[in-house]
């Protein structure tokens, strides 16, 4: 895959505040990648560095192998960026600024014309068109910013928190928007809402104190979970000792955890020692000793656990920076 946004020991100081702190990382052409922190860990930071829109204090930051402070204008042309709050004119209607933004872009005619009904089409704007922007809802301004992202059909798309407002139907359309486009682009979103990563990206980093603290897929970031691969399983309360003393004569069988009792089926935790999954040898334990399980299953962790664990530690008060 083509690399078309490489960051290369980023840093941005805002006099003694180290915003962003030796950031190096890349994105390829069809990945989207979730950008993940607490408030003030430097995502927003990071991607006004990234659009041209602040310049870096040191480091560089190219985009599809242009350098963002020597050839500033060829970065815009290729980024479409949907900023936090996306700013817009409120007195405009969403026809009049998405026309206002194909000009900028240089088109005009039947070309800006197909643009504009192309990039309404895929946000479902038609209803709002000619309704002033000032009294349009959180969602309904929100899809208005990210079609003046996407008007000019990019090559890296960049979003902080794109689906801030929608309602759930509005989030799965423009989750399944971003994916639909993914293909062809490199995507940067940042968000809070660490359900949309498993929805969407295939890439996640997570930043904190303006540090790189993990890069992976979300499956690899999953794995770091405190209980990601763990076999739960329940059983009649007084047979409970009787499963834990089988369970620990099992080789890959690490720590056993006790869970609170529901109606009379107390919980046990099992870790493989490797941190494997085990729940093949359990099964197959619990068969040749003839035991009977009420329940079983294998829990994957949450990445709210993860990055929990990983940002431990870091700032979540103060607005640095979203």
């Amino acid at each position: 895959m083509a690399e078309m946004i490489a960051l290369k020991s980023l840093t941005k100081r805002f006099g003694t505040l180290l915003a962003v702190d030796d950031v190096s990382m890349s994105v390829a052409r069809g990945e989207v990648l979730g950008f993940l922190g607490p408030n003030g860990a430097g995502k927003s930071t990071t991607m006004k560095m990234i659009t041209g829109f602040l310049p870096p204090t040191s480091g560089t930051a190219v985009v599809a192998g242009f350098d963002v402070i020597e050839n500033p204008l060829e970065v815009k042309r290729r980024i479409g960026y949907l900023p936090e709050g996306a700013p817009t004119y409120g007195d405009m209607t969403p026809a009049a600024f998405l026309s206002f933004i194909s000009e900028i872009r240089g088109f005009s005619g039947a070309e800006s014309r197909r643009r504009i009904a192309e990039a309404v089409d895929k946000v479902e704007l038609q209803d709002v068109l000619n309704q002033q922007i000032d009294t349009l809802s959180k969602g309904f301004k929100r899809r208005v910013g990210l079609a003046q992202a996407i008007l000019h059909d990019p090559e890296v798309l960049i979003m902080d928190e794109p689906t801030d407002g929608l309602d759930p139907n509005q989030k799965h359309h423009v989750r399944a928007l971003i994916r639909n486009m993914a293909a062809d682009k490199a995507i940067i979103i940042s968000t809070h809402i660490l359900e949309e990563v498993e929805a969407v990206c295939t890439r996640a980093v997570i930043i904190a104190k303006g540090r790189l603290l993990a890069d992976g897929t979300p499956e690899e970031l999953l794995a770091k979970a405190p209980n990601h691969n763990a076999v739960v399983i329940r059983v009649a309360a007084d047979k409970a000792k009787k499963v834990c003393a089988e369970i620990g004569k099992l080789p890959a069988a690490g720590r056993v955890e006790t869970l609170d009792d529901i109606d009379g089926a107390a919980g046990l935790r099992i870790f493989a020692r490797d941190g494997g999954n085990i729940a093949v040898e359990i099964g197959a334990m619990v068969r040749d000793k003839g035991l009977e399980l009420q329940e079983m299953s294998i829990e994957r962790g949450s990445l709210d656990e993860v990055f929990r664990e990983i940002t431990a530690g870091a700032r979540d008060g103060g607005d640095r920076d979203a």
